[in-house]
C-alpha cells in the first residue's frame, strides 16, 4: 500500500472531520490504524479541533485576593515559596534521542581531597584482572580496558558498596557537594 495523493486527501479530510484513526484506516482499506496515526504526525495534522475532537477545556483564572492592609516592611518582602510535600517524588529529566546529554562531572569537579587518597589508595591496589573479581574486592577500574596494562582496584569493599572506601568517595559523592562546585 502506497500513499497517493487521493489516499492522502481523503485522510486529511477525515482527521479534519474528526474521525478516528480506525475509521480512517477502515475507510482507505490496506491500512493499519497506526500507520494511519503515523501518517497524521508526519503530515503535522495532530492538533485537530473538529466535530469529534474532544473540546478544549478553558483554563481556570486565579481568583484576585483580597488586599489586606500591610505594613510597609512586610508589603517590600517576597513572599515565602509554598513548601513541597516530602511525599512527591523528584522526577527523573528524560532526554530524547538525539538531543545532547547534561554536563556530566569530570575530575575537576570531583574533590581534590578525594582524588588524593584514591591516588594514595591506587599505590596499594591489587590490580586484579576482571577473572580474579569478587564481591569482597574493589571493581574500581584502572587504565584502558584496549591495553594490557588495565586493572581493577581489588582493595577490600565498603559494606553494601561495589568499590573500596577511596573509591566509594568518588563514585558517591552527595548531592549538595556537586551542586555547590557548579556554581
Amino acid at each position: 500500500m502506497s500513499w497517493t495523493d487521493e489516499r492522502v486527501e481523503l485522510l486529511k479530510k477525515m482527521w479534519g472531520e474528526g474521525q478516528s484513526a480506525s475509521q480512517i484506516a477502515k475507510e482507505l482499506g490496506g491500512v493499519t490504524r497506526n500507520a494511519v496515526i503515523g501518517k497524521v504526525h508526519r503530515l503535522g495534522l495532530s492538533n485537530r479541533a473538529g466535530p469529534g475532537a474532544a473540546p478544549a477545556k478553558p483554563e481556570p483564572k486565579p481568583e484576585p485576593k483580597p488586599k489586606a492592609a500591610a505594613k510597609p516592611a512586610e508589603a517590600e518582602a517576597a513572599p515565602a515559596p509554598e513548601p513541597k510535600p516530602a511525599s512527591t517524588p523528584a522526577r527523573k529529566q528524560i532526554i530524547p534521542a538525539g538531543q545532547p546529554l547534561p554536563p556530566q562531572p569530570s575530575a575537576n569537579e570531583i574533590s581534590p581531597e578525594a582524588l588524593a587518597k584514591v591516588s594514595e589508595v591506587e599505590k596499594k591496589a591489587k590490580k586484579l584482572s576482571l577473572m580474579e573479581l569478587t564481591e569482597r574486592t574493589c571493581k574500581w577500574p584502572v587504565g584502558d580496558p584496549a591495553t594490557d596494562d588495565f586493572w581493577f582496584c581489588g582493595l577490600p569493599v565498603k559494606a553494601g558498596k561495589p568499590y573500596c572506601e577511596a573509591h566509594v568517595g568518588v563514585a558517591f559523592q552527595p548531592l549538595s557537594a556537586r551542586r555547590d562546585r557548579r556554581r
